[in-house]
């Protein structure tokens, strides 16, 4: 699989290689140093990431998508990325279960819980209400409805954190949406001891994954790491891998350059910059 690119509901994969991937994040950690000799690190709460694309000898249609994003054409809101190395397109603390509940939605029966919040203190989901019906936990995305889709690509979605803290799972969820934000279809399967996997159907734009409770069931209960992986990579997730989370960023593109290829005026070699925007 090659990188895909695009705003939500028309994503191109590229499958030329870049000559540079640079995928750096912008720390932003500043260094004073007392005049006793002692040094201090600031950081801020929020880093954001920094890409660096570079082609050469990028065939037409591939110039012709990059050109129309670069210069906002069809739209000026931000673009994806999806980094096929990347395992988990989970960011790190949602993959992990820390900090702010912002980054979950859940139906009225349940409760996220974890003290005094910091962008390092463990969730922990509780269900508060309890009855007959499947109160619902949903992976939110950052900036859209769902995490970037395409008909056709294939997703893994499990928590395992959960399972390992004894909660009442009984079903994974994977939601599907249109461009326009708007539910569709969704996959499910109660088989919770291993992870779903299913192909993005047509008119994909988002996939949103959740987790059903046995709402029958009160307690709370260590959320724990969960993960959303391109491609099937289930067999690998039972065996114990347990990768981090490296996100799929809203990107803005701040930088653009476009020259003919030396040698062969058909071909172009196109560079991109562009930044993580909140």
């Amino acid at each position: 699989m090659g990188l895909w690119i695009g705003r939500p509901g028309a994503l191109r994969e590229v499958t030329d290689g870049a000559v540079k991937f640079d995928r750096s994040p912008d720390l932003g950690v500043k260094e004073f140093r007392a005049l006793s000799g002692g040094v201090t690190t600031w950081i801020p709460p929020i880093r954001p990431r920094r890409l660096r694309l570079e082609w050469s000898a990028m065939e037409r249609d591939d110039v012709v998508h990059l050109d129309r994003l670069a210069r906002r054409i069809d739209e000026a809101g931000p673009v994806a990325v999806i980094d096929p190395l990347a395992r988990n397109v989970l960011s790190s603390s949602q993959g992990l279960a820390l900090g702010d509940p912002a980054k979950w939605a859940y139906t009225k029966e349940l409760a996220l819980f974890g003290g005094v919040w910091s962008p390092y203190v463990e969730n922990r989901v509780g269900v508060v209400t309890v009855g007959e019906g499947g109160p619902e936990l949903y992976w939110q995305h950052p900036n859209w409805v769902g995490y970037p889709a395409h008909p056709g690509m294939v997703y893994t979605w499990w928590a395992p954190g959960l399972l390992a803290s004894g909660a009442p799972v009984v079903q994974w969820r994977m939601e599907w949406y249109d461009v326009s934000g708007k539910l569709f279809f969704t996959s499910s399967t109660p088989n919770v001891a291993v992870p779903i996997v299913r192909t993005a159907p047509e008119k994909a734009a988002y996939v949103r994954p959740a987790v059903r409770f046995d709402g029958t069931r009160g307690g709370d209960w260590p959320m724990g790491q969960s993960m959303l992986c391109l491609g099937d990579v289930s067999a690998a997730l039972v065996a114990g891998a347990r990768p981090y989370g490296e996100g799929t960023p809203a990107y803005s593109i701040t930088g653009y350059s476009h020259a003919a290829t030396a040698g062969d005026g058909a071909f172009r070699d196109i560079s991109l910059d562009l930044v993580e925007v909140t």
